[in-house]
């Protein structure tokens, strides 16, 4: 892994932290793979017992996919492949062998609140906001296996609550909707986490991992939805929403 994300476990917790801190830790496609890769080796290496994840600094947990990443998709396979590449790393997440810890500082946004959500357990500091704001913003959409996550955690209500305001919550709002398991000062999230993930890390692994597993099987096989990722990334309001986001000004949305 290189220096855009840090890796390392110490007495059974696996640490994995998002170092970009002074891009808001936008993810890049690279990013990406290195928590799929951390998430391989949580599965491989039997010492490891949890696996948590954060962000450096403390202004965001992610901030979502880097823009960059976005301006390379040239074609509707290229929008396809990409909401597939990310897939296979939530979905890597989402079924890791060991119990998964997001603690979340600061802005925890787009791909970023899709990480959260695959964790088994989210640790908030009260300085926390979540939200996709992508109607807002950029234009695109989520795989439909995404809208499948958030609505099994906090319902479709306030899943398009939450998409149609494009608005971002509170860490107690979080808490409400079902984001968010626990609130802490910013000072004590570093703490607070690693207790939390020493604690689930002494209980029965079997145990956690057959719930972890009966839990996902309790959710129904969904596809990509790969009409509505091309409908929306081949969009001119895409590219209208992206050339805004760099320029720093509203888009002007055409419904094409």
């Amino acid at each position: 892994m290189s220096d855009v994300t840090l890796f390392e476990t110490r007495d059974g917790i696996a640490h994995f932290v998002f170092n970009r801190p002074q891009a808001r830790n936008a993810l890049t496609f690279e990013m990406y793979e290195h928590l799929r890769e951390a998430c391989v080796q949580a599965d491989a290496d039997r010492s490891i017992r949890a696996l948590l994840i954060y962000g450096a600094g403390d202004k965001a947990f992610a901030s979502g996919t880097d823009i960059a990443e976005f301006r390379a998709l040239q074609s509707a396979q290229d929008a396809v492949d990409y909401e597939i590449k990310i897939e296979r790393v939530l979905s890597t997440l989402e079924k890791c062998r060991v119990p998964t810890i997001a603690a979340i500082a600061g802005a925890c946004t787009g791909g970023g609140a899709a990480i959260a959500a695959c964790c088994d357990l989210r640790l908030a500091a009260s300085s926390a906001r979540f939200g996709f704001p992508i109607a807002r913003t950029l234009g695109n959409c989520l795989s439909v296996p995404n809208y499948g996550r958030l609505a099994a955690i906090m319902g479709a209500a306030r899943v398009t609550d939450l998409l149609f305001t494009a608005r971002l919550i509170d860490a107690e709002e979080a808490r409400i909707f079902g984001l968010v398991g626990e609130i802490v000062a910013p000072e004590a999230l570093s703490v607070r986490a690693d207790e939390l993930a020493r604690t689930v890390a002494s209980h029965a692994p079997l145990t956690l991992r057959a719930t972890k597993e009966a839990l996902l099987r309790l959710r129904p096989p969904m596809e990509m939805g790969e009409d509505l990722v091309v409908m929306c990334y081949r969009s001119a309001d895409f590219q209208e929403g992206m050339e805004a986001f760099l320029a720093k000004r509203p888009p002007r949305w055409r419904g094409e």
